[in-house]
């Protein structure tokens, strides 16, 4: 079973390989764990909630997910998750680049099915719920495919690729598909604005970065930007800086034996007790104790998902 640990990351890692772009992953989360933080991909994917209850943000919509629903989140889509109440979390996530799905050719298939899909003018809708009847075959077909996918029987590659077909078929029907090729010019150049933001964190994190760097991206006041900043993550620019680091290190806690203050000092920290701090609060565990691999079971964070 392919599992990760949750990692605010575009485009830094491959779902499944070249041959087969698609990957599944299992994430078990403890009680008043995090969930996901703000983050997108240039893959789409199905996101499908096993236990717990969370709200989901994509773009700028939010809304409650409970066991048993799901949220399809298209290629470029900013997407979040937030945890509701105490209780455990456990979800699974099928991500896949939509070209797996192209024709070898151009047919009818590309014609009336993965070019709308590409394109975002005939797709799925964000939240998948088994009240509409049609909408609960479609959560039958991911459960299926997770199953197929964790057992990887022969032959498992078409299985997935045929019912992600089936599944398009599906939503052809009238009054089926959503149309998400337009979006509100507001909400564009909010989600636009957000993007410039966290693609400069992520290239810049190994550096100082201040509030006032990412306000003058956009540009806004320091505290017009603070305020657009938390409205669209939930988070405040220093608290997100914060846990796109600890993520960082948290791979390279796993991935190498090297001091702990060195892997401090390259993921933008420049006070090891500030970091020792921070990790412990975000994973739940010290650093120290999450490499050797005791606090990882109840810091949630062993497994790196995108």
């Amino acid at each position: 079973m392919d599992r990760t640990s949750q990692r605010l990351l575009k485009e830094d890692r491959e779902h499944g390989d070249i041959m087969f772009p698609l990957a599944a992953y299992w994430i078990e989360l403890p009680a008043g764990a995090h969930v996901l933080d703000t983050h997108w991909h240039e893959e789409a994917e199905f996101f499908l909630l096993l236990e717990g209850e969370i709200t989901f943000q994509v773009d700028t919509d939010y809304f409650p997910l409970r066991p048993g629903e799901a949220v399809f989140i298209e290629s470029g889509d900013i997407h979040a998750a937030y945890v509701l109440g105490e209780s455990p979390c456990r979800f699974c996530a099928l991500v896949f680049h939509p070209d797996l799905l192209a024709s070898a050719q151009y047919d009818t298939i590309q014609q009336t099915v993965i070019l709308p899909l590409q394109e975002k003018r005939q797709s799925f809708p964000r939240h998948i719920t088994s009240s509409v009847p049609w909408q609960a075959e479609l959560l039958q077909h991911l459960e299926r495919m997770m199953e197929a996918y964790d057992h990887k029987m022969p032959g498992f590659e078409s299985f997935m690729k045929g019912t992600l077909l089936i599944m398009l078929s599906q939503i052809a029907l009238p009054g089926r598909s959503v149309n998400h090729s337009q979006s509100e010019g507001a909400d564009t150049t909010k989600i636009d604005r957000l993007k410039k933001v966290i693609l400069y964190i992520q290239d810049n994190y190994q550096e100082p970065i201040r509030t006032r760097d990412l306000s003058e991206l956009i540009p806004m006041s320091e505290g017009q930007f603070c305020r657009f900043f938390k409205s669209m993550t939930r988070k405040t620019p220093v608290d997100y800086i914060n846990s796109y680091r600890i993520r960082q290190a948290a791979a390279l806690l796993q991935q190498s034996d090297r001091k702990i203050s060195d892997i401090a000092m390259d993921v933008g920290f420049d006070n090891v007790s500030y970091f020792i701090k921070v990790f412990r609060k975000a994973m739940k565990c010290a650093p120290s104790e999450f490499r050797k691999g005791d606090g990882q079971q109840a810091s949630g964070q062993s497994q790196l998902y995108p």
